[in-house]
Order: C-alpha cells, then structure tokens, then sequence
C-alpha cells in the first residue's frame, strides 16, 4: 500500500468532462440574462446555451410566443427571442402580462361585443411614442408605452372600451385614448398640471387621467377622476377620485373584472356595475340580486354628495310552480348613511312598472340614490300579490348592498 504522501492528486473537473444532458438541464433553470452570460464564460457553455429547446420557455413567458407562432415564422426559439427582444426588451417586465389582458379581452369582445372589436387600433412604433415624449416634454411609464406597441386604444366611438353607465336622463361611455389623442389632451393647467388623459367621454367630457410627476398632491403614475371643487374660491381647485395607482394595474384589473364576467353586458355594451356575491336574497322562489357603481361625473365633495346607482334583477325559479305568477305592487326602502341617520321611503312599484314575474322569468331594473357622507347601505323589501290568488300579498327580501366612494384626495395646486 501506498503511503499517503505517494498518492496523486485528484484531476480538476473539468466542463468538457461532464455529460450534456444534466447540463442542458441546470441551464433549463436559469433566467436569460443568466443564459446569455453562460455564453461568454467558455466555448462549452457557449455551445449548450445555443441548445434551441432551452430559448422555447423564455419565448412563452415573456413574448406568448406560440408553436403555431414559431411554424409560421420558420425561426429558431433562440433567434425569435433575440429578435423579439430587440424590439420590445425594454418593456419584458410588462409586455406578457399586458399581452394576454389585450388577448383575453379581444376575445371575450369577439364573443359578447364584436362591433367593438373593430374600434380597436392597431399598435404604434417606438418612434410614435418617442415623438409623443418629445412633445409633451415629459416621460411616459414604460407598461403605459407597452400596452400602445400592442394596441393604440380605440377609435372615438360609441360604446367605449372602458366601459358605459346609463339612467333615464343620463349616458356615460369612455374610450380608451389612443396615444395621440391623450398627448393632444396633455394638460399643464393649475390643478391638473402634468396629467394626460387615458379615456374620454364624448357624452359627458368625462376623462381618467394619469399624473405623470408627483405634483399638486398626487403620486407619480396615479389615475384618477376629477371633479371641481364647487366650494374653493379657485376654480382650478379639484377633488381626484382615485381608480389606479398604475397604468398596469389599472388596465388589467378592469379587463379581469370583464373577462370573468364581474361587469355585465347590456345592449352590447360593458356596464361597470359591481355584483357582490353575497348580496342576494330568496323569499320563496323569487331572488333579488343588486350590483352598484358610484358616478363621480355627478358627485360632489364639497359640498358631500356622493352620487350611487344601484341595478336590481328580481328572477323567479323556473321550477316554481305556475300559480306562483305575482305581480309586484310596492317597495319599501330603508336607507342609512354612513353616520346612522336612517330615511324610510315607500311607494307604489318600482320606477313607474309594476312588473309581473312568473316562473323563469327575469326582470331588471336601474334606479340612483345619493349620500351626503362617503358609503352607506339600502335595504328593504317588495310587496307583491298572486295573480291566482289574488287576496294574498306577501312581502319580498331586498338584501343590504353598501356604496362605497373611491378613495379621494383633493388637489394643493
């Protein structure tokens, strides 16, 4: 045996040694950044990071980039990712997730509102928002830019992306700007100074805007709607309902609340009612489901009043029987706002309709309340008389639904 001073030292080990596969497979882990530095530590690494299946991933979670894509293409994953990157790499931090909002919505568009599909603009250059930059003379948020390389808003039509609202002597709808209508609307006025418009109402003038700098009491990338304040001395003083706190968040917390159905379609439009899921109540076989939206076009901070709509579906079961036909005959309203003070209002029908229900039968409705204090809640209850049995009235559960303002702040221009 030899001593332990005669053994010979061990070899290093060495890349060109170890086998491809657990290789490729370490490398299938790393980020690109990381992937592309692989390429200029040796010539062995070099040539496992060319190994195209490993730029497939990176090709799928950062530019939704297809097989059917590639196929058409006739590219490497390695040479679409590069090319792609060229592009839009600036933007890799926001491009997938705006990507498939637009998809989604582009889809569901296609399904429930297809004549709004053709509103939608195609995307602008990166000179275009250069050039927008340029002029306004101040910088754009680099997902606000994303989502414009992708789709350039929306034409000025009606219905408007963004959603609608309506009452009987009252009509909201709001585009999504493209990029040179919302420079055109840039504003460097006092109290909105450096904030550019992100929709528009032709009906109404109503728009979102966006504050490109933290000034006159808002936070850099902020959206949010104005309204005068009625009470200041100063007519540029404002009160700014809150809706965004970014460009990114603000477009795709709306497009999910529309994909899954939490904005209902009428008349092949988007309303922006909120359903909460709890706010529904069955007597017998009639449920009375209630979704609500706050107008800030017509609210008031100062003086407090906070505008409210409220949509009401009254639906009876299909499996009721038919001589469970009933005709509804009054409401009774029981309204609290946010300090306690209660008003009870009773009356006959309900917005001038006495509506009959029948098994299967579904009937919808759109009334307003307002508040002089920020929230509040409605509550109350239906009479209603059957139609074989036409002595007896029984009484119909409307469920509580609470209204609550956006958060606001108002303006130290």
């Amino acid at each position: 045996m030899a001593a332990p001073g005669d053994m010979e030292p061990l070899c290093p080990l060495s890349l060109e040694l170890l086998p491809t596969d657990p290789l490729l497979l370490i490398l299938s882990f790393l980020d690109y950044r990381d992937l592309v530095s692989c390429c200029y530590l040796n010539r062995r690494l070099n040539q496992l990071s060319n190994h195209d299946p490993l730029w497939k991933r990176h090709c799928k979670k950062y530019w939704l980039i297809s097989e059917e894509e590639k196929s058409r293409r006739n590219q490497k994953w390695k040479t679409i990712f590069i090319s792609t990157y060229s592009d839009l790499g600036r933007y890799i931090r926001y491009y997938a997730t705006l990507k498939k909002a637009w998809d989604d919505l582009e889809k569901y568009l296609g399904q429930w509102c297809p004549r709004m599909i053709g509103s939608l603009k195609e995307s602008v250059r990166e000179e275009d928002l250069d050039a927008v930059e340029a002029q306004i003379r101040c910088k754009l948020p680099d997902d606000y830019r994303c989502s414009f390389r992708i789709h350039n808003g929306q034409k000025l039509v009606v219905p408007g992306l963004m959603g609608s609202m309506a009452l009987s002597n009252h009509y909201r709808s709001e585009d999504l700007l493209d990029i040179d209508t919302a420079a055109g609307g840039f504003q460097q006025r006092l109290g909105l100074k450096q904030c550019l418009p992100l929709t528009f109402c032709i009906h109404t003038g109503l728009s979102q805007y966006m504050a490109l700098e933290s000034v006159e009491g808002r936070n850099k990338y902020e959206i949010f709607y104005q309204c005068s304040d009625q009470m200041a001395r100063n007519p540029s003083a404002i009160v700014m309902f809150i809706t965004g706190t970014s460009y990114l968040e603000w477009f795709t917390s709306y497009v999910n609340k529309v994909v899954t159905g939490g904005y209902p379609i009428i008349r092949d439009q988007i309303f922006r009612y909120v359903h909460d899921k709890d706010c529904v109540a069955t007597t017998e076989d009639i449920t009375v489901s209630v979704s609500t939206s706050f107008l800030p076009e017509l609210s008031s901070v100062h003086p407090p009043h906070y505008f409210f709509t409220y949509r009401i579906r009254i639906e009876m079961s299909k499996d009721a029987l038919p001589e469970k036909a009933c005709q509804l005959d009054s409401r009774y309203w029981r309204i609290t706002n946010a300090k306690g003070d209660v008003e009870e209002v009773q009356g006959p029908g309900v917005v001038g309709e006495f509506p009959i229900i029948s098994p299967g039968r579904v009937y919808e409705y759109t009334s307003c309340t307002t508040f002089s204090t920020t929230s509040g809640y409605m509550e109350g209850y239906y009479t209603f008389h059957c139609l074989y049995y036409k002595e007896r009235f029984f009484n119909v559960t409307i469920p509580r639904f609470h209204m609550v303002c956006p958060t606001f702040k108002v303006s130290t221009a």
